[in-house]
């Protein structure tokens, strides 16, 4: 199992890495050549810029198991489809059984800001989001442990 990061605009990168190191889980970070973030006990791939570069780059390294740290509702879907686990920011681990929906969710905002229309914005960032994310990531990985997957 490892953890990969899709870095561009994560705001859990340093959260995740101290779980990775504690739980002494291998972490890759991802990321373009406009968002380079390198971090000590990660390997850091840096990916040509263009729409999506990213997200195919990580989609084609992981495997069943691995962990997936994104925002990204179409990269949380093509990751379940190799059977990876998939966590946003915030904790939410993403399913077969919501991502139906958050697709949805997503393609009504872009429909009604094409149409000049105007959606709320993400509110800031708070530590009891930090922590929940933390919450679920250890959770995970403890499962695996707990199971001898690791």
């Amino acid at each position: 199992m490892k953890i990969y990061i899709d870095a561009d605009g994560c705001p859990v990168v340093n959260n995740t890495l101290k779980i990775a190191k504690q739980y002494e889980v291998s972490c890759v970070i991802i990321c373009d050549t406009a968002h380079r973030i390198e971090r000590d006990g990660a390997e850091t791939i840096v990916v040509s810029q263009g729409a999506d570069s990213v997200d195919f780059r990580l989609v084609n390294l992981i495997g069943r198991g691995d962990i997936v740290i994104t925002q990204d509702y179409g990269l949380a879907a093509m990751c379940l489809g190799k059977n990876a686990f998939v966590l946003h920011q915030d904790g939410k681990q993403y399913t077969e059984a919501n991502i139906s929906g958050l697709l949805e969710f997503r393609a009504i905002g872009k429909k009604i800001r094409r149409s000049g229309g105007r959606t709320k914005g993400m509110p800031k960032r708070t530590s009891q989001q930090d922590l929940a994310f933390e919450r679920a990531l250890e959770d995970l990985i403890q499962h695996f442990d707990k199971n001898n997957i690791l």
